[in-house]
């Protein structure tokens, strides 16, 4: 069995310099004209059932057949805020760079009109990037939109950093770890998922600092030639 790595095995000031960026993020009060909003996205694989499951009896789980149908794929869009407990999700059929500039613009206009700037916290995905804007809109509307953001992206092997992946983890243990034969039942699925985790306002108070770093993670620090 292979191992794997959540943060370098070996000390890395690219990995410090962003870990410790974020972490500061983090320590920000909460300001509702700055909402911190951490971003990550995950495929989903619809698969239908080729047979009819057998329905639960008392006593009795259901019974599903190990055949399924494949369905292709969808994308899950999780967009969280962390200090004020709220979740938005967007599922989309394919996971390009127009559809993150997509997201973004409803992050921006529709959940965050009245937000001065929003801090994005979130991975250096190849489509994460506000030139992305300008792949999906006219000029004028990508510059808008690339002056709403100010991006914090996580390190390479520090995507424990990104609390979205937190989130989105909780949602295929609680919701998604089935089969799912379509993206509007995925979509309604994941909706009604984070309508209950926002009614409930599910926050994540997150207390890692960059002091705790500089002790807890110091191998991963240069040490400095005098």
């Amino acid at each position: 069995m292979k191992e794997s790595w959540c943060i370098p095995p070996k000390a890395e000031a690219a990995f410090v310099c962003q870990m410790e960026d974020v972490l500061d993020v983090y320590q920000r009060p909460y300001d509702p004209k700055r909402p911190q909003i951490c971003m990550d996205e995950m495929p989903k694989q619809l698969l239908a059932e080729k047979y009819e499951p057998l329905p639960s009896k008392p006593g009795q789980l259901e019974k599903q057949d190990y055949e399924y149908e494949r369905q292709g794929n969808a994308n899950i869009f999780m967009l969280f805020e962390p200090l004020a407990g709220k979740r938005c999700i967007e599922t989309h059929s394919h996971r390009k760079s127009a559809d993150w500039a997509h997201v973004m613009k409803a992050l921006s206009d529709v959940h965050y009109p009245d937000a001065e700037v929003i801090v994005l916290v979130m991975d250096n995905l190849n489509t994460h990037k506000l030139a992305s804007f300008y792949e999906a809109f006219e000029p004028q509307e990508a510059h808008r939109l690339s002056r709403r953001f100010e991006i914090h992206y996580t390190p390479k092997h520090g995507s424990w950093l990104n609390m979205a992946e937190i989130e989105l983890s909780a949602l295929v243990r609680q919701c998604l770890n089935r089969r799912i034969p379509d993206q509007d039942m995925l979509d309604a699925e994941a909706q009604a998922w984070a309508k209950e985790r926002n009614e409930q306002v599910v926050k994540v108070d997150w207390r890692f600092t960059t002091a705790d770093a500089r002790i807890k993670l110091k191998h991963l620090y240069p040490k400095i030639q005098v």
